[in-house]
């Protein structure tokens, strides 16, 4: 049996008083008895508050708490290493005490450490984590996918992806021979708000052995006010002293291999320009010194025949080293493109020419787009816009009807995608097409902008403006910033974008009360919420029979038909278009009195249902309406999609055919269990769904739909358009 590890943890303690005692209790948690050799060293770097005195009471109370009050504050870096020379164990964990470890942590690190033969163990265990947010919502570790497959241990060279995960030391746990390894070589924690880096290259460079431990041991926290990565200070500019050492240790060290050399200059190059693009780290008048820094770490440290990359990246890369602070400061707010840029393209890489002069025609764009804002705003334009430029539909459809009623005076103009989504207008909308200067022009000066999507992110918002936000369905699966901590999240999700895109909406329309809830939640924000309804639902609460009847026919469906509407959701589990029912045998088992109108959700443009009958199975997913879809049916079939809550409104029979509701739920996250609330009867095999279509409706599935249209569609009244037109546009008074 392989002896057992022991653990010291070291914390540097300055001005955290309100998150220190979360740590401590984590790390502390259980007791003396809790993990053998347990040794946690706080050192109280002259901490301005009751940082210190915390400390102190915590020691009084547990013995393998030391304290070690410094007389002169060190910073982070001379904290740590403080508290590394009094350190006794086998390995060292650095936890910054405004974090927290996961229940367990301690043990689980042990037990992975103790389970190597003792001369195997490796020198780093590279461990996972999560970020947690001042809401309590938690985002898993974006680089964690790096961790599957790798060996159980391996150096550098064998997993260079390890050098793509985040660069702190609050992840690793250290052999502590092997850290007085480093430091016997002049590896040192900086005085720097980066003091880590340089000690986290060198651990990972210079390390016989490396492994991971694939479990979320630590909890990193997020948007601390006052955190020094957050923090506007002149200390930003120090992290080129810390490049200067980890380059330092790469020249001692001739055996690591070149390319992860190349692999450092390229993470060290990216973290540097995204310092200086991030609003708020470099004071306004250090900016440019920070540039001229940053050109001379290409000049001292880029590799020999290293190549900048392809694209906007490499245009930008170039501009750094030409130390061209004129001609990048055009290219990052995109205003201008200078004739520095083009020369850096002219010698970029033959094979990326192509993505190159798409890089050039962008940031051109985006130059005209940013002198258009020079403009003054247009009062009287609106811009409206569908799912990413699909066209004319969904909630902005029925507010540019509503505001050409009641706002006239407004003049909206849609953005299509192209001229094929163009042609597919009504003939009285006008339009742009995107990325066309009209486009740009109009998206710089309109006041009102209606999306039932985002637009862009390079679109900003101009003071004046006003954004409309309508969203496109009732939320079942979970949204926005209640992803996170969901796999689905880490996977998709872009969090800090979401919320900057968030913060451009003045207005977000909601469906019902669940929406509102849903909504707010997973997009916070300062908006004000309208609880309208959804303005396309009008269409639905003010049909009548005879626009039924005109919509079959124009779909071609025979008079007298039942009409059933198979409408599924999209499965994100799935790379394409999966059929969940066999459509042909479906129409054939519910014979010929029934047309089965088949509508694939949008994604699936590339993956339409095939071999269909003629007139009983009709192929609607290219029909430009849903809601004439919903009038046109007599039932609606679906499982999780946010059709059935607009369905609903029509107070007619839906059935759900949910047979991987269990899979659905635990791959995408839902807000609550469709099977416990219902609309209607529910199936889980094709044999359930052809009886339930064949019979006549349940008193139990009309009780069920009743319910649920008390909870889902208490605004769909016929008038939510208009509450919108008059909340956000000049409506014209009787």
């Amino acid at each position: 049996m392989n002896p057992a590890v022991t653990l010291s943890l070291v914390l540097p303690v300055h001005g955290v008083a309100e998150y220190l005692p979360r740590c401590l209790d984590s790390v502390l948690a259980g007791g003396p008895d809790r993990l053998p050799g347990l040794q946690v060293i706080a050192v109280d770097d002259r901490s301005p508050d009751a940082s210190g005195a915390i400390l102190d009471e915590y020691a009084a109370r547990d013995p393998r708490l030391t304290v070690l009050h410094l007389p002169e504050n060190l910073g982070q870096g001379g904290a740590r290493a403080a508290g590394l020379d009094l350190a006794t164990g086998d390995y060292i964990w650095f936890v910054d005490p405004d974090d927290w470890l996961a229940e367990g942590a301690l043990e689980a690190v042990a037990a992975r450490l103790s389970g190597f033969p003792a001369a195997e163990r490796p020198d780093v265990l590279v461990t996972g984590f999560v970020r947690s947010y001042p809401d309590g919502g938690v985002e898993a570790d974006t680089w964690r996918g790096l961790m599957t497959g790798a060996p159980e241990s391996f150096t550098l060279a064998e997993w260079p992806g390890a050098l793509s995960m985040i660069l702190a030391v609050w992840n690793k746990v250290t052999r502590r021979a092997y850290l007085e390894q480093l430091r016997a070589q002049g590896v040192r924690f900086g005085p720097s708000h980066y003091e880590d880096i340089a000690v986290a290259y060198p651990m990972l460079l210079g390390a016989a052995r490396i492994s991971f431990l694939d479990l979320d041991v630590y909890h990193y926290r997020r948007l601390r006010p006052g955190a020094i990565t957050t923090t506007p200070s002149p200390k930003h500019l120090d992290v080129f002293a810390e490049y200067d050492a980890i380059f330092a240790f790469l020249d001692s060290r001739p055996d690591i291999p070149a390319e992860l050399r190349g692999l450092v200059f390229d993470r060290t190059l990216r973290q540097a320009v995204t310092v200086l693009d991030t609003p708020g780290l470099v004071p306004a008048e250090l900016r440019r010194e920070f540039f001229s820094r940053a050109a001379d770490h290409i000049r001292r440290h880029r590799p020999a025949g290293h190549r900048h990359p392809g694209g906007l990246r490499g245009v930008q890369y170039r501009l750094v080293e030409r130390d061209s602070w004129g001609a990048y400061q055009r290219l990052r707010p995109l205003q201008a493109l200078p004739r520095t840029v083009k020369g850096a393209v002219r010698t970029t890489a033959r094979r990326s020419v192509p993505l190159a002069r798409r890089a050039v025609r962008g940031t051109a764009r985006r130059g005209l787009y940013a002198a258009y804002q020079q403009l003054p705003l247009d009062d009287k334009l609106a811009v409206y816009a569908a799912y990413w430029y699909r066209g004319y539909a969904c909630n902005p459809a029925a507010i540019y009807r509503k505001a050409r009623e009641l706002a006239p005076e407004v003049r909206g103009v849609w953005v299509v995608a192209d001229a094929a989504k163009a042609a597919a207008l009504p003939p009285d909308v006008p339009y742009v097409i995107a990325n066309t200067p009209a486009y740009l022009k109009l998206m710089a000066t309109a006041k009102y902008l209606v999306n039932n999507v985002n637009f862009p992110g390079n679109m900003t918002k101009r003071p004046g403006s006003v954004h409309l936000q309508t969203q496109h369905g009732t939320p079942v699966k979970l949204m926005g910033m209640d992803m996170r901590g969901h796999p689905r999240g880490a996977d998709e999700m872009d969090f800090e974008r979401l919320l900057e895109r968030v913060a451009r909406w003045d207005y977000l329309v909601s469906s019902n009360p669940h929406t509102t809830a849903a909504f707010t939640s997973a997009y916070p924000g300062g908006y004000r919420v309208l609880e309208t309804g959804y303005p396309r639902n009008d269409r639905l609460a003010n049909g009548t029979a005879g626009e039924a009847r005109e919509i079959r026919e124009r779909l071609g469906v025979p008079e007298g038909r039942r009409t059933v509407l198979y409408a599924p959701t999209r499965r994100e589990q799935h790379a394409g278009y999966v059929p969940a029912l066999d459509l042909e045998a479906l129409a054939t088992a519910l014979g010929p009195g029934v047309t089965l109108l088949v509508r694939a959700h949008y994604y699936y443009t590339a993956a339409r249902p095939a071999g269909l009958g003629a007139g009983q199975v009709l192929d609607v997913s290219e029909y430009p309406s849903v809601e004439e879809l919903c009038l046109a049916a007599d039932v609606l079939v679906t499982d999780y999609s946010s059709l059935m809550f607009d369905y609903a409104v029509l107070d007619r029979p839906i059935v759900l055919f949910t047979p991987d509701w269990e899979e659905y739920q635990r791959f995408r996250g839902v807000y609550f269990d469709l099977m416990e609330q219902p609309p209607g009867s529910v199936a889980s095999t094709e044999a359930e769904l052809t009886a339930l279509l064949a019979a006549p409706e349940t008193a139990d599935s009309v009780k069920l739909r009743a319910a649920f249209r008390e909870r889902f569609c208490p605004w769909d009244d016929g008038g939510a358009a208009e509450r919108v037109v008059r909340a956000v546009f000049p409506v014209q008074q009787d």
